[in-house]
């Protein structure tokens, strides 16, 4: 099928040089979606770390499976470096809820 825009005479078939820059622009979008799913991932990972910052206070003992954890969690870009392993950081159950165990805080 192919593409069309509107214009203010109805819709167009693209040309094909519109056809080819929207290739292009699809590719793109198409090769940076690792680098989405990372960026995604880091601002979980954030969110998760803000959580327990307050553990890090100088009146308060952080006990040792949430400083592992927190490190863990720093340590996602490191362990986990390709789009499979994205896209299981960031799977979801039906309720919308991350389902990977690296998102779970461990009881303090």
């Amino acid at each position: 099928m192919a593409r069309v825009h509107a214009t203010p005479n109805g819709l167009v078939e693209f040309s094909t040089q519109e056809e080819t820059a929207r290739n292009i622009e699809e590719q793109a979008w198409n090769d940076a979606s690792a680098t989405r799913k990372l960026l995604d991932i880091k601002e979980i990972r954030l969110e998760k770390l803000i959580e327990t910052d307050y553990l890090a206070n100088s009146d308060v003992t952080m006990p040792d499976n949430i400083k592992t954890w927190r490190q863990s969690l720093r340590d996602i870009p490191a362990n986990h470096t390709d789009e499979n392993a994205y896209n299981l950081l960031l799977a979801r159950n039906d309720a919308g809820e991350l389902t990977h165990s690296i998102w779970t805080q461990p009881k303090e």
